[in-house]
């Protein structure tokens, strides 16, 4: 179900409207799995590049996936990291005893939702892996150094 909404300024009571329809819609016929809605913005005469007014994050007030699992695949300080958040993680080590073996890969790659992964983990990962966490789309395409640390923007017991 999609709802096209067109202002030229947000008016909050369409707004509330809007959201008031689509959830009776929702009540209608209840479905076997969590429905999510999603607003865009699009900002006219303004460049993101050139422009920074609106500038930082948004902390949600309920966490969109609270039981989310994430492994850190990563070196000794950022899985020593991991492991004072009680955030699961694996080095070089472990993912060399997976092997290639496409079947321990894939029960890895379902059993988190998500995976984060060192500078230096993340080129080694496609040799000692192979392509299937890149497949299953759970690798995190970033490459932390360690001056950059993720994991402080995983709360603990994710």
């Amino acid at each position: 179900m999609f709802f096209f909404l067109h202002f030229s300024k947000l008016q909050s009571e369409a707004l509330r409207e809007a959201i008031s329809t689509i959830r009776s819609k929702a009540e209608e016929k209840p479905r076997k799995f969590t429905e999510t809605v999603e607003l865009q913005i699009g900002l006219k005469n303004y460049d993101p590049q050139k422009d920074k007014r609106f500038s930082g994050s948004v902390k949600l007030p309920h966490i969109p996936r609270p039981k989310m699992k994430v492994c850190m695949l990563g070196d000794a300080q950022h899985v020593e990291e991991a492991n004072k958040l009680n955030l699961e993680s694996m080095d070089v080590e472990s993912l060399k005893k997976l092997n290639k073996n496409k079947k321990l890969v894939k029960k890895l790659a379902k059993s988190y939702h998500a995976f984060l992964a060192s500078e230096s983990v993340i080129k080694q990962i496609p040799r000692l892996l192979g392509p299937g966490l890149n497949k299953a789309g759970k690798l995190f395409n970033k490459d932390f150094a360690h001056s950059f640390m993720p994991l402080r923007y995983v709360s603990a017991g994710s």
